[in-house]
Order: C-alpha cells, then structure tokens, then sequence
C-alpha cells in the first residue's frame, strides 16, 4: 500500500486528517504522524511515505522547510500537501516554488475536498513512479512521454482514427464523454527573467503553470499542457453546451492572471478558441485559439485575452492548411524517416514561398511543426535548444520573424537539424520503441492483445510496429506474445495452483481448448501433461 505521514503540531487535526476519509479505500496507510517538520523527516528517513500532509507553521522545523529539504534530498516524491490558513495563504507562493503537490485550506477541508485531492495526488504519483522506473534504466518516461503525444495528437488532429484515440485515451485514463470542450493557448512573460539564469527562468515558469492548473482546476475540470518553456496549452471540459463563452470562461482566467502576477510577477498572454462539441475538435478549438493569441498584445504590460468569437472579419485569415502533410509528418517522427521529413518541410516551406503577405499564417504553421517535434521526438527540448543554439532566444526566434523569407529560413534550419538528429538516433529510437512495447505488453498479459490495439497505443502504424518488432527480436509480434503468455501459464498452473480453464481465462484466451491448442503448440504436450509431468518429475520443467 501507499504510506502516508501527517505532520501537524495539534493532534486534534491529526485525529481529525485520519478520520476524514477510509484511506485504506484509497490504497493507502497511515505510517506514522509527527509534531514538526524535524521528527517527521526522520520518519521520511525510516518509512520513505509517498504521501505527506503537513501543516505550514510548526515549531523546531516548519511545513515549507520540511519539504525544501525533501526534494533537495529525495526528488518528486513523497508528494506534500500543505495545511494552511488564511491568513497563511501568502506562504503558498513558496511552497509553490518548492513544487509542492497542492495547499489544503483548513477551514474548508472536508471528506470530498480531501477525497477528491487524494484523487488527484494518486494520479500523479502514478505519473511520477512510472517516470522514475523508466529512467532508472536509462530510458525516455513511458506515460509522460506518451501522455505528451496524446495531447500533441488531440490539439493538432494527429489521430489515425476515432478508435485509436479512444484507445490511447483508456490507456492513459482520460475521460472524453462531456457536452463539449474548449481549448485556449498562452505565454508566460517577466521582465525579472532578464536576470535570471535558465534554472532560475525554468523553476519560475513551472511553478506559474502549477498555479494555473490549481486556479482553472477550481473553475472548471482542465488539462493544462506545456508546450515548451513558456508556452502552454489548455483543454476545459464542460458538461453542458455554452452558447456565449466568454462570461463563462474570462472570470476564470482574469483570477488566475491576477494571482500568478501576484505570487510570481509573471504576465499572461492568453488566446480562447470556440466551443468544441467532439473531442475530436478539440483541434479546431486550439487553432482558433492560436489566431487570437496572435493578435492578442503580448508586448503590453498587462495580461492580454483575446477571444477568437471578438476576432473581426477584417483581422480573420486562415492558416496555412497542413492537414494535407499530417500522415507524412506523423510516419516521419514516429518512424525516423529522414527523407519523408526532408522532402515534406521543403514542401510546406515551397507553399509558404508562395504567399509572401502571410507572416502571421506562415509563424503559425512553423509553430505546429516546432510542437510537434517538442513533444514527439525524445528529448525534444534538449534537440531543439541544439538545433537552435545560435539564437539568443534559441528556437523561440520563430515569434520575431516578421516576413515569410525569415520563417522559411527558420523552418529550413529546423528541418536540416531535425534530419541530422533522425539520422543518428534511428537505431536508438527503434529499440526504445520495442523495449516500450514489450513492457507493454508484459503489464497488460491478462488481456486479449492484438496488433492494431497495441499500435494504436503507440500511435504507429500496424504494420510497421509488425517489421519493426520482427527484425529487432527475430520473432513475430503474436508469436511473442504467444510465448509470454505461455510462460505465464506456467506459472500460475504450477505455482499457484489454478484450473487450466482458470488460466485460460486469466490470460484472454478465446476458451479452455483454444489455450490448450496454443500451449501445446509451444511447449509440445499440454497443459494437462505438463502438469502431471511436472508433479512427476519437476526437476525436468524448471523455468
């Protein structure tokens, strides 16, 4: 089970926080409870919580140092929920900048704020532990990485099918069965930055899109996107159709524009599509957004909103259509095709030549690419900043470009480096690609697997995630799991004793016969005799 600490100074809030809700309920137990911030780290030392509810103001040592020393220490986890008060609510910005998961108001704590926080705490930690596992052994985060990739794919149309987005969407536990969506993109700016360094730049903006999360979370159920170090995506969900928007969603962002300027001195420059009603429109929502953010004033000193419904005629121009290049782009990324990739940026970058007025229409469609390289290349960020290097404000250059001839020089730059970078990480890429589809497949044995599902899941084609698994493990797709099944099988039958129809059925097979066919076909006699051989002679079938 997880464990859970609670740090608090008065024990009847510690009474109080054991008796809100049935933690076990939650998969969690309660390891202990200290009085201040200096036993509780001992107990961190002793128990390694995952969880940790601590109040603010405690003697000996309090909340916020407590949970500076931990990340120092410890990194991400244990997660902190910070208790405050009132009139403690100024101390929250530090505790933001200390990457503290969320701050509990006490006197308005009850067993649903506290349940639904929870919730939310789980799901990250999900997140965090997945992450951790994957770069222990030397590879780019699972779900954070395809948590990416879904969003790139939803905000920019890159989805095969309904059927492959409902998949990737089960997978990653994002529900999509509201009255409709909306999508909004922003920028973060401070003038404080200029004396920053990067680290200083980068905790600032992290903690700002912490405090934007948290705010809209308030409001409306919201999925906030970074895009890169500055930019940002949003998604709302709505349960009931809104014709008129913006008294629904300006009051919303003004508070949140409010508080981050006041917490971080950080402004906003923010553009709101229209209503969306299919998720799979979410797209058009966002590229409405992106129109009106780029009208919107982002040199002002005060926060900027544009609504895509205030656009006028005169101000409206269409994008350049690039949905004609998305499966080129798409095969190119997820597959390291060099030449693809090539010949298809020189194509956007010819139509683009040809509407030398359209500066704003050519940045734009410069931004798809540049996203979607972000977040479908494996360390896009560190790819980019390289590829860039010689710009002061390295691939961000591409919002100062004020005629065509400088996108297209930007985007031909973009994509001479994004092909070096395809070219002499193939190798590396595909057997990350495999390594991550087996582990796929590992965790998900008890299921009946097929092909398209498991593509569908990485966003790559089936057939060719077939070649590819084929020439990387010299064995066929199906025949692999066939034979991981197999071995699972073995298992259960020996060492835990099941039925063969119990295992057939824990494994997805079609029946009972079918299993035995398959068990037969790999091992050579079936499940029957290999459990009575086994009882017979066991030393024969060790695994």
């Amino acid at each position: 089970m997880i464990k859970l600490l609670i740090v608090d100074d008065e024990p009847l809030v510690q009474v109080g926080i054991k008796s809100m809700i049935d933690w076990a309920d939650y998969g969690i137990e309660i390891c202990g409870t200290a009085m201040n911030g200096e036993m509780a780290l001992k107990l961190i030392e002793e128990y390694s919580p995952e969880i940790v509810i601590t109040d603010i103001k405690m003697p000996i040592m309090n909340g916020l140092e407590l949970a500076k020393i931990c990340r120092d220490t410890y990194g991400p986890i244990p997660l902190f929920l910070i208790l405050t008060s009132y009139e403690e609510f100024q101390l929250v910005r530090e505790a933001l900048s200390y990457q503290v998961f969320e701050y509990l108001i006490k006197l308005e704590l009850d067993p649903q704020t506290l349940g639904q926080t929870v919730e939310r705490v789980l799901d990250r930690l999900t997140e965090l532990q997945a992450t951790a596992a994957y770069k222990q052994e030397g590879q780019q985060p699972l779900l954070e990485n395809y948590r990416d990739k879904f969003f790139m794919r939803l905000l920019y149309n890159l989805f095969d099918s309904r059927e492959q987005f409902e998949i990737q969407a089960k997978e990653l536990k994002q529900e999509y069965s509201d009255r409709c969506y909306l999508a909004a993109h922003g920028e973060l700016h401070s003038a404080k930055t200029a004396t920053m360094t990067a680290a200083q730049q980068e905790k600032l903006y992290s903690s700002s899109l912490q405090m934007i999360q948290e705010i809209l979370g308030k409001h409306f159920p919201s999925y906030v996107i970074p895009l890169d170090k500055r930019h940002f995506a949003v998604i709302f969900h709505f349960t009931d159709l809104v014709s008129d928007i913006r008294p629904v969603i300006e009051p919303a962002w003004n508070n949140v524009c409010t508080m981050v300027h006041n917490y971080f001195s950080v402004h906003l420059t923010v553009g709101i599509g229209d209503m969306a009603e299919d998720p799979l429109r979410i797209n058009e929502s966002y590229q409405e957004a992106r129109q009106a953010f780029n009208l919107a004033d982002g040199e002002s000193a005060e926060h900027s909103l544009a609504f895509f419904a205030g656009i006028s005629g005169d101000n409206f121009h269409n994008t350049f259509n690039l949905a004609v290049f998305k499966n080129a782009i798409t095969q190119a990324f997820e597959e390291f095709d060099t030449d693809v990739l090539y010949d298809t940026l020189t194509q956007i970058t010819e139509l683009f030549s040809t509407y030398p007025p359209h500066v704003l229409q050519a940045v734009d469609g410069a931004c798809n690419i540049l996203y979607l390289s972000l977040s479908l290349l494996p360390e896009g960020e560190e790819t980019l900043e390289q590829i860039f290097s010689e710009y002061s404000d390295g691939y961000r250059s591409i919002y100062r470009m004020k005629t065509v001839e400088q996108v297209i020089s930007w985007l031909s730059q973009l994509r001479d480096g994004l092909c070096r970078t395809l070219k002499s990480s193939r190798k590396t890429y595909k057997d990350h690609v495999i390594i991550n589809v087996q582990k796929y497949i590992n965790n998900h044995m008890e299921e009946r697997l097929s092909l398209n599902e498991v593509a569908d899941v990485f966003g790559l084609s089936a057939n060719y995630l077939s070649a590819l698994f084929k020439k990387t493990c010299n064995i066929g797709f199906s025949e692999y799991i066939t034979q991981k099944k197999v071995t699972r099988a073995k298992a259960l039958l020996l060492e835990e004793n099941m039925k063969i129809y119990e295992v057939a059925d824990k494994l997805g097979f079609e029946s009972a016969f079918y299993f035995s066919k398959v068990f037969k076909k790999v091992e050579g006699i079936s499940p029957r005799e290999f459990i009575q051989a086994h009882l017979a002679s066991p030393e024969e079938y060790q695994d």
